[in-house]
């Protein structure tokens, strides 16, 4: 008989329970809905912050490339690809064939430097000054380019460039020798000026993440240096390596003003673009640059998906 009244009072029963509750839940409902007011006004701070940026890409990158794209993809205002397959033909193909070629050994080049440079500093405390000095010196020498760094390069080992005179009073000539700015490897010599500073940015984190305490396990476990790379180190360097990588090989094929100064007739990618675009316009050609502009695109779009890929898997081990 008293069991039933007991069996609504057992701590199983809690809605039961609920008259102190009840009070308590409707004083802080109000606090939970005027948060809830707080956090939407926060929300929509943080989207309208984000209208002048949107407006920004919208108008300055989306709207141009889908306007490329279209142009090239209806020569002549019909749809087709004529103008597409004529940008991968003929001497078009052979300056992508030299803007792949130029890009490919400045990026491989310049990321094996740059990656030593960030072993070669991993670590240094002394002396003090020198790790803020080359950080500093390559947050600048990243970005720069163009007309300076051409010039530069021309007034130290062009021609009459100063280091080539001084060469020539030692008894060794660069020219003929078969050095020349204006060839692939010279212009890929001025290129490592901006890709080994970018590259020692890119992985300097991730060589500086490497713990210890990964490496004396390994070798508690009786991993040699060899395997170690092979099953921790390597794994884990790898998608940072291979994204700065890609990031120098984008930046150097995109390249314009530094090659421009020094082989204007070259033939590379952006040279033809510009030649197309301002030296062709009168024949009716404008359609084979938009195609021109329009493979660059896909390939800088191809490299930042694998880029992204790639930060998406080195950021699992910066959380681990």
């Amino acid at each position: 008989m008293t069991e039933l009244p007991l069996t609504g009072l057992t701590p199983a029963a809690g809605p039961d329970v609920s008259a102190p509750r009840a009070g308590v839940g409707a004083v802080a409902s109000p606090a939970r809905r005027s948060t809830g007011v707080r956090r939407g006004w926060r929300g929509d701070g943080a989207t309208v912050a984000l209208v002048p940026f949107l407006v920004f890409v919208g108008v300055f990158l989306l709207w141009p490339v889908g306007a490329v794209v279209l142009h090239s993809v209806t020569p002549g205002g019909s749809l087709g690809i004529g103008a597409l397959v004529r940008a991968v033909s003929g001497p078009y193909r052979s300056a992508f064939t030299s803007s792949l070629t130029l890009a490919g050994g400045s990026a491989v080049i310049g990321g094996v430097l740059g990656l030593a440079l960030a072993f070669a500093l991993r670590g240094l405390q002394r002396p003090a000054w020198l790790r803020p000095t080359i950080d500093a010196w390559s947050s600048v020498a990243s970005q720069l380019g163009g007309v300076p760094l051409a010039f530069a390069f021309v007034a130290l080992v062009g021609t009459q460039g100063v280091l080539t005179k001084g060469l020539a009073a030692l008894g060794v000539d660069l020219a003929g020798a078969g050095f020349s700015l204006s060839t692939l490897p010279g212009m890929t010599f001025v290129y490592l000026y901006f890709e080994i500073p970018l590259m020692f940015l890119v992985v300097a984190p991730a060589v500086s993440g490497l713990r210890s305490t990964w490496r004396e396990a390994a070798e508690l476990m009786g991993a040699g240096p060899v395997r170690y790379w092979w099953a921790v180190g390597g794994p884990v360097l790898a998608p940072s390596v291979l994204g700065g990588m890609l990031l120098l090989f984008i930046n150097a094929f995109s390249a314009y003003a530094t090659a421009y100064v020094l082989n204007s007739s070259g033939q590379l990618v952006p040279l033809a673009i510009r030649f197309v675009l301002q030296g062709n316009v009168i024949t009716g050609e404008q359609d084979l640059g938009y195609a021109l502009v329009t493979w660059t695109v896909a390939l800088m779009a191809a490299g930042l998906v694998l880029m992204h890929l790639l930060q998406r898997r080195a950021a699992r081990w910066s959380r681990a």
